[in-house]
Parts: C-alpha cells; sequence; structure tokens
C-alpha cells in the first residue's frame, strides 16, 4: 500500500504547490480535488493533461483518483445539472490523465425523502446510467461513505449495488464515518471487498463525557482526526485491507481542525508509513 491524500485541504494553495508539498514529503499519490485543476482543459484533452503530467513526473507523484465530490442530486436543478456535468467531465478527465478511479459521493436526499427512496428513485437510476459512460471511459466510480449522503449504513450500500451491479461501481471505503455510528467497519471491509476501489485514511475521536451528557441524537461528542489521534484500530483495519487483496492507495482525508494542512498531512504520513512497509 502507499500513502497519499485528498487535496481538499490545501484547498487554498495552487495544484503546484501541493503537489511539491506532496514530493517533498513522500506522498505516493493525490487524490486530486477538480477544484484544484484546470477541469474542463483535462477533460478535453490536450495541452491541459500535458502540463499536469509533466508537474506530477517532475515531483515523482501519482495520481489515485480524481475526487468530485458535489451533491448530483441536488434539489436545485441548475446546481444538479452542474455538478452532474462535472462528475462527467472528472471521468473524461481521468481517462485522458490515465488515472482508473474517480470518487464522488452517491448524493444528498432530497428534503422530505428517505435515503433508502432516494437511492431508488434519483441515485440508483443516475448511477446505472453514469456507469456505462465511466466504463467505456475504463474509470471506476467511488463512493465515500459520507454518512450524511445516501449510503450511510451497510443496508443502504447493499441496497445501491443491488440496484447499481455494474462492476465499476463501488466504495471510497471510510471507516471513520462508520465507527461512531457503532457500525463494524471491518465486518464491512469483508462484505464489501469487491466493492472497495479506494480507502480515505480518518480518523475518529469520540468524547465520551459529551456523549454521555447530551445523548447519541445530538451533535459534538465526536469528530474527526487525524489518524492515530481517534480511536480506528489501524493495524487491524490495514490488515483486514490486505486479507482482502487491497494493494491501493491510504488516502489521508484532512478534517482535523487542531492542526494546519501540513502538520496534519505530516503527521499522518509520520503515522500510516510504518504500516505500509512491505
Amino acid at each position: 500500500m502507499e500513502v497519499g491524500f485528498l487535496t481538499a485541504c490545501m484547498g487554498k494553495r495552487s495544484v503546484e504547490e501541493v503537489v511539491a508539498f506532496a514530493g517533498m514529503e513522500g506522498f505516493a499519490k493525490l487524490e486530486l480535488s477538480i477544484g484544484h485543476v484546470d477541469l474542463d482543459g483535462l477533460a478535453a484533452g490536450g495541452a491541459a493533461v500535458e502540463k499536469l503530467k509533466e508537474l506530477l513526473a517532475a515531483h515523482k507523484v501519482g495520481l489515485s483518483s480524481l475526487a468530485a465530490y458535489a451533491n448530483v442530486l441536488d434539489p436545485d436543478p441548475s446546481a444538479r445539472e452542474k455538478n452532474r456535468a462535472d462528475l462527467k467531465k472528472a471521468i473524461a478527465a481521468a481517462k485522458n490523465m490515465g488515472v482508473s478511479i474517480v470518487c464522488t459521493i452517491g448524493g444528498l436526499p432530497p428534503p422530505g425523502m428517505s435515503k433508502a427512496d432516494a437511492i431508488r428513485n434519483l441515485s440508483a437510476p443516475y448511477f446505472r446510467e453514469t456507469a456505462k459512460y465511466a466504463a467505456d471511459a475504463g474509470v471506476r466510480i467511488a463512493f465515500e461513505n459520507w454518512f450524511a449522503t445516501v449510503l450511510e449504513n451497510l443496508e443502504l450500500w447493499k441496497l445501491m449495488f443491488d440496484l447499481v451491479p455494474e462492476p465499476n461501481v463501488g466504495l471510497n471505503f471510510d471507516p471513520s464515518h462508520l465507527d461512531w455510528m457503532g457500525i463494524d467497519y471491518l465486518a464491512a471491509v469483508t462484505e464489501f471487498r469487491d466493492r472497495i476501489f479506494h480507502t480515505h485514511a480518518k480518523d475518529t475521536e469520540v468524547k465520551e463525557e459529551v456523549l454521555r451528557r447530551v445523548g447519541c441524537n445530538h451533535r459534538g461528542w465526536w469528530r474527526y482526526v487525524i489518524p492515530g489521534y481517534g480511536r480506528i484500530r489501524w493495524g487491524e483495519y490495514i490488515a483486514r485491507l490486505r486479507s482482502i487483496k487491497y494493494d491501493g492507495v491510504l488516502s489521508v482525508e484532512h478534517e482535523d481542525g487542531t492542526f494546519t494542512p501540513e502538520a496534519g498531512l505530516r503527521a499522518a504520513m509520520a503515522f500510516l508509513r510504518p504500516f505500509t512497509a512491505g
């Protein structure tokens, strides 16, 4: 396995600065947010593609995926169409860059609609169609299992994959979203082994004293932290990934407000690097 990171945490830095930092700090791969690139240029091919390839090669950094996390189920028609167009461009850009994965989300349920109904009526029909477009480009679609989306829990994952059985649709598996909800992320790795295309490395801190005071229906008793600063059992988690023959990236998703972007990524690398040896 290799350690990489999602570039969204460095949104105020140029892509040149982000790639240079990654190379200097020993990150092998980037999960490159479409906000960091000339998406139209990459989708069209040509000079924008060659320029980015040259930048990456100069710093000996690769791409694990392109990341397009906008809501393709947005209730506002204009926003929805833009987000869907951007995802399609991201798939075209991935093809042109020689990247095999685009990370996204399954969409947020519109107001008044359950997550299961949103999958049945909105997300699954859209992604069945998009999967065909991606397959023609040689690209796989990986959903991050962010709890706010339609893929909150394992029953909803099963529903999505039952309705979207295409083999190029799967997961950007993030254990941090499962842990605080009490879902067994190790068992989930085994159950959905054929759908895990990419992984996020993010940890969860649970503040037990706050939980005991406000209860699980309130917020503020958990937060996302740098790997090693929470309660994810990383040795067991990575061993479980190895057991299913996953040999891709551990992509750090830095959402820990106690670290600057650079300091958090360095801390994550220092913690994760020993797990990836061999």
